[in-house]
């Protein structure tokens, strides 16, 4: 059976929506969940040729030399083949090897897809693939809560659907941690919720899993909203979270303000010199509005104590938390 026909080379660096099959195409950073949509993306397209097509998967933490040779050889019937190679950010040397060799010659009757997490192991490798011009798929981390609210807003549309921006903002809050339940969730919402989605569809189905970090913490302290945030902390703590990172979240969150206090009037170009994000800016920006300068000095000099309190100058390290939020949240104004 013939190979499929395979449209021309991703362009370098595209999103996993925009993934399509190649001779060799590479899935690289460490978000596990974009790289596998991009990868059954890439094997779906092949299957709108061959649906018979034969999808091989090496794992590169257990490969021998040689398997990759093997995987993509004809098969009885000249099926054409996708490779699926995972796990090389981690691999054996064999596998890295191997796959850095068949870079240079790839067979045009498979799609062998690369998968890489990041990191430094598997660097030749990331070179070899750049100096080929392997088309490449980026699955970058989604840290933040504007890259989360992003996700949602693309998993909604992609089904159709929108939400009010506040519960949008409600879904990350409650299960923004892991970007599969994140994910889950909107597909949940999607198939159980008809219309635009609301912040009181999101409350009735997540309303109780709201995770209690400590930057949600921070930003509640911040913010002045005093019950908000003695709840999320005693929640925090409830579940073990450590007081010493608490603690650290609103620290950081404090020394951005301040940061960005130094600099407002003065033009986008003085804060982009913090090293701060744009969304951190703007973010801190509008959370100053709570704060004098006065206000700032003292909470930052709360917290400083409670992070040497928490470190061992007392023994309610629990007590030293709450009190540094609290305080910190009646210094802000609502």
């Amino acid at each position: 059976m013939a190979a499929p026909r395979r449209p021309s080379r991703s362009r370098a660096g595209c999103s996993w929506r925009e993934a399509t099959p190649a001779p060799v195409v590479l899935v690289s950073g460490p978000q596990d969940l974009l790289a596998q949509r991009a990868a059954e993306r890439i094997v779906a397209a092949v299957r709108v040729d061959d649906p018979q097509v034969e999808v091989v998967h090496l794992d590169a933490t257990e490969y021998a030399p040689g398997g990759l040779s093997v995987a993509t050889s004809p098969s009885l019937f000249s099926e054409a083949k996708v490779v699926l190679f995972a796990g090389l950010e981690k691999g054996t040397d064999a596998a890295l090897s191997d796959a850095q060799a068949y870079i240079g010659t790839p067979d045009a009757e498979a799609v062998v897809v690369l998968l890489h997490g990041g990191g430094q192991r598997g660097k030749k490798l990331l070179d070899a693939a750049a100096a080929a011009q392997v088309p490449t798929v980026v699955c970058e981390a989604v840290r933040n809560d504007a890259e989360k609210s992003d996700f949602v807003v693309a998993e909604l549309r992609d089904a159709r659907r929108r939400a009010e921006p506040r519960a949008v903002r409600a879904l990350v809050d409650a299960v923004g941690t892991d970007l599969r339940e994140l994910a889950a969730a909107c597909s949940q919402l999607v198939a159980d919720t008809t219309g635009t989605i609301t912040a009181e569809v999101v409350d009735r189905y997540y309303g109780g899993r709201v995770e209690a970090t400590g930057f949600q913490v921070a930003d509640a302290a911040v913010a002045g909203d005093v019950p908000r945030a003695v709840a999320l902390l005693r929640h925090a703590l409830a579940t073990g979270v450590d007081p010493v990172p608490l603690v650290a979240a609103l620290a950081m969150k404090l020394r951005t303000l301040a940061k960005v206090s130094t600099v407002r009037g003065r033009g986008a170009s003085a804060a982009r010199d913090l090293g701060l994000a744009p969304w951190q800016v703007d973010k801190a920006a509008s959370e100053l509005r709570h704060w004098t300068p006065e206000a700032l000095a003292t909470a930052i000099g709360v917290v400083a104590q409670a992070d040497a309190d928490v470190k061992g100058q007392i023994r309610d390290r629990q007590y030293a938390v709450e009190r540094a939020v609290l305080r910190v949240a009646q210094a802000a104004r609502p």
